[in-house]
């Protein structure tokens, strides 16, 4: 029995623990912001880009061009959404789901923005010039060799910092080895010590400062907010695509239909749950009162551990959930059924009890290994073709069936040990079976 209470304690501390994660639900604790709920709940922007592949490098073919803007628009999605869905539209057109956003301008320019980062001088020795809004040229700075340029492309890293005099955001960028000889170069003594040297996206000068000293891994750049830097650092990470992109269809989503859905599904799958808890009791009587209460105790934790990861909640998801109640259900059945076996041929409560949790384990396993690997597969293709809905899907069944296992075997096995150890039990009934403890 002392075992049992442990379990008892560590049940009810992991219950506690989950109300405390998803209650309430839209509470910041352990750094999140809340459930996370995809485009069809939700809602959001939904943009549709075109690529001018006519601009590509000769030394590329389209589907080179294409992949490559995919991966670099996925990684800046990925860091300005949940779950986004990228995919590729058409030879030349690329679709964007982006859930929860609203700034429909904002995705555009962070997502489409072309992000040729480039360096310029005053007194340059290239031949590439650009004109700020002021009407002032700069050259793009090159190496001593004349020819290299300073852009983007050699850029290792960038992030979001504070200025240390000033404290207000700044972005702080990283060059590559070859990229930092370069930048060494540039504002070397012999080149722009005293003078000014400009940074430009996309040709629009977005910073300018004084050279102090010689540079050569590290540099910044000031004058924006912070949502601006963190938008720029965004962009600079994912690095510059391959060729310009234009805006054919841009859409925001309602959450409307969505919302409607969602208390659609969540009714039928209360009632659902409730025809289920119902004949659980009726045809198991106390150990299916128990499986129901084991089972709420399930969803908990299943939707504390969606709310911590986070797992984007989608219609599919919702679906991957509620089959996995199924699932969890089916394993009690599994060992109810073992149970009425085992006291039909006479043995003792105690010991019909444990030999009923021990013949069922191995079909309740095999199973939900083979449900794992379902899920595996599934996951596989949803990230292998963008069927981002497939793979919420088997994510939310994966882990759900897994739950169940704890649920099965342990939860409901320490009810039942307790009650009957404590004597709260003096005999057991499942279905016209009847044994005396």
């Amino acid at each position: 029995m002392k075992r049992n209470n442990l379990f008892l304690i560590l049940i009810l501390a992991l219950m506690g623990l989950s109300l405390w994660v998803i209650l309430p639900t839209d509470s910041t604790r352990l750094g999140k912001t809340g459930f996370q709920f995809g485009l069809d709940i939700k809602g959001g922007t939904r943009l549709v880009y075109e690529a001018d592949l006519s601009k590509k490098d000769d030394s590329l073919s389209n589907d080179e061009v294409m992949a490559s803007l995919l991966d670099k628009i996925s990684r800046r999605a990925n860091t300005y959404s949940t779950e986004p869905i990228i995919q590729k539209y058409a030879d030349d057109r690329i679709l964007v789901e982006l859930p929860g956003v609203k700034d429909t301008e904002e995705a555009i320019g962070i997502l489409g923005s072309v992000a040729i980062l480039e360096i310029c001088e005053t007194d340059g020795m290239g031949s590439s010039i650009r004109t700020d809004a002021a009407g002032k040229q700069w050259f793009v700075a090159v190496g001593n060799d004349g020819t290299t340029e300073l852009t983007g492309k050699y850029l290792k890293s960038a992030r979001v910092g504070l200025d240390p005099n000033t404290n207000k955001p700044v972005v702080v960028f990283e060059w590559n080895d070859e990229g930092a000889k370069l930048f060494e170069e540039i504002t070397g003594s012999n080149r722009n010590l005293g003078k000014s040297i400009a940074i430009f996206l996309d040709g629009e000068k977005i910073s300018e400062a004084t050279v102090q000293a010689t540079i050569s891994s590290t540099g910044t750049i000031s004058g924006m907010t912070a949502p601006e830097c963190t938008n720029l650092a965004i962009k600079l990470n994912s690095g510059s695509l391959d060729v310009p992109l234009t805006i054919v269809q841009q859409t925001k989503v309602d959450a409307t239909l969505g919302a409607d859905s969602l208390n659609k599904s969540l009714v039928a799958g209360a009632i659902g749950v409730g025809i289920i808890v119902a004949f659980m009791i009726f045809y198991y009587g106390i150990p299916g009162a128990i499986a129901a209460f084991a089972l709420l105790i399930y969803s908990v934790i299943v939707l504390a551990i969606y709310k911590l990861l986070p797992v984007t909640i989608t219609m599919p998801s919702i679906a991957g959930f509620v089959i996995s109640i199924g699932m969890a259900v089916d394993a009690n059945v599994l060992i109810f059924e073992r149970l009425k076996e085992e006291l039909r041929s006479g043995r003792s409560l105690h010991s019909a009890i444990s030999e009923a949790f021990r013949r069922a384990w191995p079909s309740i396993r095999d199973s939900n290994i083979s449900t794992f690997i379902t899920c595996a597969i599934l996951y596989w293709f949803g990230n292998a073709f963008g069927a981002y809905m497939v793979r919420g899907f088997a994510l939310t069944l994966f882990i759900g069936v897994l739950v169940s296992m704890f649920s099965a075997v342990l939860i409901t096995r320490t009810f039942i040990d307790i009650l009957i150890g404590e004597g709260f039990i003096k005999g057991l009934s499942i279905h016209e079976v009847k044994k005396n403890v």
